[in-house]
């Protein structure tokens, strides 16, 4: 098949659209695209063959790796296309959380310390070692934290904000049932925490007052909000600066009964929706990072968002 017609089919198709500008001026591997695309692994690289094949992308390998990118050495007429392309899928509905997505991979490049922690989750449970378990080294880690006051917004029953007001300076849980809060305050209570003080209120306008907490934590509940990004908002009202968010929540799946058996009015959150959503709150050095997933079906996975006022 001639060139032009080999390269025009093969930019035919929106996702190869949204892959070629995603590689345009940077290497990626197929993990990476399937982190920014949320597409499947399979989708991804037989799209990446048929544009390799028109001569679009250049590939190495890197160890064990594939990297791609475009092709800087593509045909005058190939280039040609390629930058009609590029315009072209600057319009998809994809392409702000594609790109917001590739800030993400490339700025986790450069975090060794990340990098670091998710190889030694990987190990963890492949060689048993007796009284070492993720319980152990969550206690550990409590104890180093300095004295913090800390927002606890849909605390629940206050599971995280008990452990939490065990090494805090003042824990205050926040949730909007009468219920919960009261059986929440009267552990607290019978378990002589007198640093946790549960109050009734709502994410989107908690009840306290702004600049008085170091820390807000929203542990799978922004996906209970109406408006979650109202809530991200009403987190950096209420912080000091500096202060830091953390969000602990569902990756966007497509378990439709969710709604149903947890009262769950959002389908978990794209990270780019979470990134927009800090930034446009004002917070910066936003990090968004993929910490758990499930292992029998829907495989709900778990992000962790932290950002810093």
């Amino acid at each position: 098949m001639p060139t032009t017609l080999k390269s025009l089919r093969a930019l035919a198709d929106p996702t190869r659209l949204r892959l070629l500008a995603l590689l345009e001026h940077d290497e990626l591997s197929v993990h990476e695209l399937q982190e920014i695309t949320r597409l499947g692994q399979s989708r991804i690289s037989t799209h990446l063959r048929q544009l390799q094949d028109a001569g679009l992308l250049h590939y190495r390998r890197d160890g064990k790796c594939s990297l791609y990118r475009v092709n800087p050495a593509a045909e005058p007429v190939a280039r040609e296309l390629l930058s009609l392309a590029m315009r072209g899928a600057r319009e998809l509905p994809d392409a702000p959380a594609d790109q917001l997505n590739l800030k993400r991979i490339l700025d986790r490049r450069q975090d060794q310390a990340k990098v670091f922690f998710n190889q030694v989750a990987g190990r963890f449970d492949r060689v048993y070692g007796p009284g070492r378990s993720w319980q152990a080294f969550g206690q550990l880690l409590l104890r180093i934290l300095p004295p913090l006051v800390v927002a606890d917004l849909g605390s629940g029953e206050g599971l995280l904000s008990e452990l939490l007001a065990r090494r805090c300076r003042r824990v205050i849980a926040v949730d909007n049932s009468a219920k919960i809060v009261a059986f929440g305050a009267a552990k607290a209570k019978k378990n002589g925490l007198t640093n946790l003080e549960f109050r009734l209120g709502d994410l989107e306008a908690p009840p306290i007052p702004p600049g008085t907490v170091d820390l807000v934590v929203l542990s799978q509940a922004l996906h209970h909000a109406d408006h979650p990004d109202r809530a991200v908002q009403a987190a950096w009202r209420i912080l000091r600066t500096p202060g830091q968010i953390m969000i602990l929540d569902l990756l966007q799946h497509k378990f439709a009964r969710a709604r149903d058996l947890y009262g769950d009015r959002w389908p978990g959150f794209p990270e780019s929706d979470l990134h927009r959503w800090l930034e446009a709150a004002g917070f910066r050095n936003v990090e968004i990072s993929v910490v758990a997933r499930e292992e029998e079906p829907p495989h709900f996975t778990t992000v962790l968002a932290a950002a810093e006022k």
